[in-house]
């Protein structure tokens, strides 16, 4: 299937590993010509000259914080000279952290609302005028399952997820008969470096092996789930390649689960 990406730009931010990562690679393979956006220079051209090698596509490095007022003014300026015109934006740049609510101080909150949904706030607002102007654009904020069924072990992570949602259906609308089409996907538990980390500090918890809490994670603390495990990140990428291609020109505004079935509803 040609999903139309050979002649777009696409901006991935918080590319350099996980799912962000393989959403760039995936990308590459279709085609586009992609930036590769992380806080940290070093580390962002590693990647990109990683992922350029593997797909033989055309990658870009980009870095910037863009979780900052002043950091997202600075990569914009940057961006304008270093790639052509945005045509795709995928807002993937985030963080999580496990914490008990009772312990999540008032600069936390803001500091995870700040990075997980102002940042594609910001970029969004850049951006998507020029996509305008051109008749076709496609943002993407990657979203959680946790938005729709918020975990206790970090609400504040959950709370941030539920707000994409918000700001996408919101953006979505706003942007009626534009052709430049705003979806959220939604991926479930799935293993990437930062989900590995927070699997061996659960394990460390709980005197287990890592290889332990693994098997057991999925079952144990998202016992909903019909798949019955971790998704690789090339399964979150390859929804995230189709709502961001021509085939997907009449899906807008929609929440796209790629949760295992966790999510108990039929909408």
């Amino acid at each position: 299937m040609d999903l139309g990406l050979a002649k777009r730009t696409a901006l991935v931010t918080g590319s350099t590993a996980g799912i962000g990562r393989a959403i760039a690679r995936e990308l590459l393979l279709e085609g586009a010509t992609v930036v590769i956006n992380g806080r940290d220079p070093g580390r962002t051209r590693q990647a990109t000259d990683e992922l350029a090698k593997d797909t033989g596509g055309r990658a870009i490095a980009v870095a910037g914080d863009v979780s900052t007022s002043d950091g997202a003014r600075e990569f914009l300026a940057l961006l304008a000279r270093e790639s052509p015109p945005i045509d795709v934006l995928v807002n993937n740049a985030g963080v999580f952290e496990p914490k008990p609510f009772a312990d999540i101080a008032d600069d936390e909150w803001m500091s995870m609302f700040e990075v997980n949904v102002v940042s594609g706030i910001r970029l969004s607002r850049a951006l998507v005028p020029r996509m305008v102007e051109g008749g076709y654009g496609r943002v993407i904020f990657i979203s959680s399952e946790s938005g729709l069924s918020i975990p206790e072990e970090m609400i504040h992570y959950g709370v941030s997820k539920t707000a994409q949602l918000a700001v996408v259906r919101g953006l979505a609308k706003s942007l009626r008969g534009t052709g430049v089409t705003v979806n959220a996907v939604l991926p479930g538990p799935t293993w990437t470096e930062g989900v590995a980390d927070f699997v061996a500090k659960m394990a460390a918890q709980e005197g287990v092996t890592v290889e332990e809490m693994r098997e057991t994670f999925v079952a144990k603390h998202r016992p909903a789930s019909l798949i019955r495990r971790f998704a690789e990140p090339a399964e979150v990428a390859a929804m995230v390649a189709y709502a961001v291609s021509d085939r997907a020109s009449a899906t807008t505004g929609a929440a796209l689960k790629v949760e295992g079935g966790l999510i108990d509803s039929i909408g």
